[in-house]
């Protein structure tokens, strides 16, 4: 077993899956998971909203944009509709590469690397926080001469030092050809009562869990240089939904957006 992989400390890929019925988590992702749903009861359903979120937004650059190279950084382990599954089913010779440092990912890295004949996958055990790690690994899956749509859906509000987050994201971003997108999201507190974020922030401390909620113009800043797409930073539930919005902006805290490098 990976020395890393710390089952007494919650991780928020594993804390992740349990939200969303998984079985690959331990009991402290569970404690941890139990708290903040006490101090915030609609955070299944957020954790539902984001991943439908990444569906829509794969389905859109595969349909409409025709993207055909993914980029999918702080990937979480392995569940239904993951991107190569959406990408390939729309385009079978779309390539993704996979990027997490959770060492359960890596475990499970042989899901994620089941690819259709005609594309291909790939998995980086690496962090956003090192966009050079991250870059320097691509090379064999995509071609940076091409478009690649990086996809970051619920990572940076794990990133809590700005002095990090932006520079690191522009890195990966500078490095991406014209024609490529960026797809976040994350989680905010514009939608709730300061006593509730400050709830949410105290359960984050007292397991250890560094987070940071950030607002709307916050997450503005990461997509600065870019031509936003159609509808531009909204709540998660309504970024192109295939029916009406299906969480209040309030329970499914989380911004989102999609934005393309010009050429």
């Amino acid at each position: 077993m990976d020395e890393r992989l710390d089952t007494g400390q919650a991780h928020v890929a594993r804390v992740y899956d349990y939200w969303l019925g998984g079985k690959d988590n331990f009991e402290a992702d569970r404690a941890y998971g139990d708290a903040l749903e006490a101090r915030v009861p609609a955070i299944r359903i957020a954790a539902r909203m984001n991943r439908l979120f990444l569906g829509r937004a794969v389905r859109f650059l595969s349909e409409e944009a025709g993207v055909r190279q993914f980029l999918d950084i702080g990937t979480g382990l392995p569940t239904a509709g993951n991107t190569h599954q959406v990408a390939q089913a729309i385009a079978a010779e779309s390539r993704v590469v996979y990027v997490d440092n959770d060492p359960l990912v890596l475990v499970h890295a042989r899901s994620l690397l089941t690819s259709s004949p005609e594309g291909r996958t790939a998995y980086l055990d690496a962090d956003v926080r090192d966009p050079d790690a991250i870059l320097d690994g691509l090379a064999g899956t995509l071609d940076l001469g091409r478009p690649v749509a990086v996809l970051l859906i619920a990572v940076l509000h794990l990133v809590t030092d700005d002095a990090v987050a932006y520079p690191a994201l522009r890195t990966i971003v500078d490095a991406m050809p014209p024609g490529s997108y960026l797809v976040l999201s994350h989680a905010t507190g514009d939608f709730w009562p300061r006593e509730r974020v400050e709830a949410a922030d105290a359960t984050n401390r007292a397991h250890r869990v560094d987070f940071r909620f950030r607002s709307h113009a916050e997450l503005g800043r990461f997509f600065r240089g870019l031509e936003l797409v159609s509808p531009g930073i909204v709540p998660v539930a309504e970024w192109r939904p295939d029916s009406d919005p299906s969480a209040s902006r309030e329970d499914a805290n989380i911004w989102a957006g999609m934005a393309r490098k010009a050429d």
